[in-house]
This record gives C-alpha cells, sequence and structure tokens, in this order.
C-alpha cells in the first residue's frame, strides 16, 4: 500500500522518526513491567491504572496547551473522540480484561496484528494498493512475534472471551490510526494527544463509577510505597506523555503503515526488558523471533521504498 509519507522533510527527519519510533517501542514495551507491579503487587484494576494513568498525562499536557481548548469545528472534535475511545479506553480496557480471561500469549499475538488491520482499513478507506513490501515483511515480523510470545512454551490455546477481547483491541488501535490521519496535519501532536487522553479518561469513567473494588489512587502518593509512585510516575511521563508526542510526529513523518510496523517490536522489547529487570530466560525461540521482526520491518520499508 502507498504508505503516504511527507516527503518534503530532509532525509535526517526520517531518521529521527524511526529513533523516535524505537524509543517510544522501549516505553511501551516496558510499560508492561511498570503495570505489572501496580496491578499485581498493589491491586489497581485496569480501568484504575488507565483513568490514573491518562488523567495525571491529560493535566500535564494541559497546562501547556490550556489556550486553545476545542478543534475546528465539529466534525474534528467527533473525530477526536473516536481516537481517544480507540486508542484509549477502548484499547487499554479490552487488552487488560482480556488477560484476565485468555493467556498472556494469546492476548500479545492477537493485539500484535494491528499494524495488519491498520494496513488493511488504509488500503479501504484510502482505495489505495497495498505494497508487496509491506505484506512479506508484515508476515515475516509476526512470525516474529509468535517466536518471542511463546518462546517460553506457552502455546496458543482458544479462549472465546478472552481472544475476542484481544483482537478488539487490535482492531480499535487500527481505526484510531486512520481517524488520526487526517487531523495530524491540522493539529499539533501536543493537541491531538490531549485530545486523545481527555476523551480516553472520559468515555472510560462510567466503567470506573461501577466498579465494586475500592479505589487506589492514594497509594500513588503514599510514601510508605515508592515503588508504585516510581512506576506510575514512568508510565505518565515516558509511556504516556512523551511516547504519544513521539508517536503522533513518527507517523506524520514515516507514514501510519510504516510507523505501525514498529509495533511487531513491543513483545521483544518487553522480553529483553524482562531479562534485565526480572532475570527472565531468552530462549533460542526468543533470539529467532527477534531476528525475525527486525528482519520483517527492513523488508516492509525497503521493499517498499524500492515500490514507491
Amino acid at each position: 500500500m502507498a504508505d503516504t509519507r511527507i516527503n518534503s522533510r530532509p532525509g535526517y527527519f526520517t531518521l529521527l522518526a524511526h529513533i523516535g519510533a524505537l524509543l517510544t517501542m522501549v516505553a511501551w514495551g516496558s510499560s508492561f513491567l511498570c503495570t505489572k507491579v501496580l496491578m499485581v503487587d498493589g491491586g489497581f484494576t485496569p480501568v484504575e491504572m488507565f483513568i490514573y494513568r491518562f488523567a495525571v498525562a491529560y493535566l500535564l499536557i494541559l497546562s501547556l496547551t490550556f489556550r486553545h481548548i476545542l478543534s475546528n469545528n465539529w466534525k474534528d472534535e467527533l473525530q477526536f473522540f473516536i481516537c481517544g475511545l480507540c486508542a484509549g479506553s477502548l484499547y487499554f480496557v479490552t487488552e487488560n480484561y482480556a488477560l484476565k480471561h485468555t493467556t498472556a500469549g494469546n492476548v500479545s499475538l492477537l493485539v500484535a496484528i494491528s499494524p495488519i488491520f491498520t494496513a488493511v482499513l488504509l488500503s479501504i478507506v484510502y482505495r489505495s494498493k497495498m505494497k508487496m513490501g509491506v505484506i512479506i515483511g508484515s508476515i515475516i515480523a509476526f512470525l516474529g512475534v509468535g517466536c518471542v510470545i511463546f518462546s517460553n512454551g506457552e502455546g496458543f490455546e482458544i479462549r472465546p472471551v478472552g481472544d475476542i477481547l484481544a483482537l478488539i483491541a487490535s482492531i480499535s488501535w487500527a481505526i484510531y490510526t486512520v481517524a488520526v490521519k487526517r487531523l495530524s496535519p491540522i493539529y499539533n501532536s501536543l493537541f491531538v494527544t490531549r485530545k486523545i487522553f481527555f476523551y480516553g479518561v472520559i468515555t472510560a469513567l462510567p466503567l470506573l463509577i461501577v466498579q465494586k473494588e475500592p479505589l487506589h489512587f492514594l497509594e500513588l502518593v503514599n510514601l510508605s510505597h515508592p515503588d508504585y509512585t516510581i512506576n506510575f510516575a514512568f508510565l505518565v511521563i515516558f509511556c504516556s506523555v512523551c511516547a504519544y508526542l513521539v508517536w503522533n510526529e513518527v507517523m506524520k513523518i514515516l507514514g501510519p503503515v510504516t510507523a505501525n510496523n514498529y509495533l511487531y517490536l513491543q513483545p521483544m522489547v518487553t522480553m529483553v526488558a524482562a531479562f534485565f529487570v526480572l532475570g527472565e530466560t531468552i530462549t533460542t525461540t526468543g533470539y529467532i523471533g527477534c531476528l525475525l521482526i527486525v528482519s520483517g520491518l527492513i523488508i516492509s520499508d525497503k521493499l517498499d521504498i524500492k515500490g514507491k
């Protein structure tokens, strides 16, 4: 598919965009470890984790862009609502609740299909053809994701409820990518990111109101639990504010298809982070998966360039 890029930018902008995509994957891949600390050790629910994280991130960005609150028209505002729903509440809540109904391997693998859904949706909406480089590279990278996820010996077992929730998360991210593609050239990344956080929190609040479990917000500022505060701060500052700002710029420069192919790196980053932080072992299958993911990304990008 013709992955629209901003060709008028100098080459170093493209290089910076690739570096930005890599750094974003490092942040998002590591976020699973921080979330695990807060949900497993701290008892935070999936809805709490999302709302607290995005609400604080929203307030931080609002302090920088408070003069421009509304978008240019109601159609754009509706599209921002879709972005906030799909990249915020719907994505995170379905992904986190999927973990309660199926294996972590199933969730990771099914969510990893998102770049494929993105390429298909973009080709349908913008009536353009998917390029062979993107197809081949995506298949190779997806196989690599499977190797990384199941390198610990956990097989794929069909569990309908959790698997469907994971697929919904994957599709919702693809819908966000298509929706934000039109908005990105019109609004700056600070404004776009702030809108995503705002509508993400608003659409998730009803779930927090009906939640039966007690709230844990005060534990984030409790000095007796510094680990909670540190992990939460990392999620807010690096995984939310910085990562989303950089990601929106990356999609402007590289195009949504090329940018989303970097999402295949998330399981690999999580595996490497778990090796250094938790002391988990990386198997031969895991190394093969890393090689396939990187190869898939290179093939997708290089063949796409040749086919322009």
